[in-house]
């Protein structure tokens, strides 16, 4: 009978991607100073557009990531610096939470996101409720007109949904295509009245 070789296990050799990160030197902690702040928050608005909480939280993580290196952090007096940079932001209007707010909006419509859901997105961003509800007031469309109706419409036909789908296939996938509807914030009865339509032509005519 063949005797097997024994494999002894001395301990777990650290890989080589864990020694290399063992060899790195410490990484330095951010810059915290008023100039170091402005670039930073000049670097990130040149590639986003950005709300004023979602540029405050993108700064307070520079305290975070100097704390985390071991830096010494006056966290007070820092905060304060932010919110003066921020302050000074908006009265130049390099920050227009209002105009971002309307953006937001859009580009979320168009997805057919509904009104609730588009205020969740705004609350996220930091966007006041004022800020919001005033740039909510001018997503209508034409007078007379349910922006809501309109967004659940575009959202079945992007998602073929509804009278969207193949006649045949309407009836197994009601179910679902009401779930849909419903996880993009749209009431019950919105949702069935787009999913139950009798065909798209009628509305495609409403949008």
């Amino acid at each position: 009978m063949p005797v097997l070789p024994i494999k002894r296990t001395l301990g777990t050799s650290p890989s080589r991607a864990a020694l290399s990160r063992m060899d790195r030197p410490p990484r330095r902690p951010p810059a915290l100073d008023d100039a170091a702040l402005e670039r930073a928050a000049l670097d990130y608005l040149g590639r986003y557009a950005a709300s004023t909480g979602q540029l405050r939280r993108v700064l307070q993580r520079r305290i975070r990531r100097a704390l985390q290196a071991g830096a010494e952090v006056d966290v007070e007096a820092v905060e304060a610096r932010i919110t003066a940079l921020l302050d000074r932001m908006a009265r130049s209007r390099l920050l227009d939470d209002a105009q971002f707010a309307e953006m937001r909006i859009a580009g979320l419509a168009r997805r057919g996101r509904s009104t609730r859901a588009i205020r969740v997105k705004l609350r996220e961003a930091g966007i006041d409720e004022t800020v919001a509800d005033a740039a909510l007031s001018l997503y209508g469309g034409a007078p007379g007109t349910d922006p809501d109706r309109a967004a659940a419409i575009r959202l079945a036909r992007r998602r073929r949904l509804g009278p969207f789908r193949a006649e045949a296939d309407r009836a197994a996938h009601r179910m679902r295509d009401l779930a849909a509807l419903a996880r993009a914030g749209f009431a019950p009865g919105l949702c069935r009245a787009v999913i139950d339509a009798p065909d798209a032509a009628a509305l495609e005519a409403e949008d």
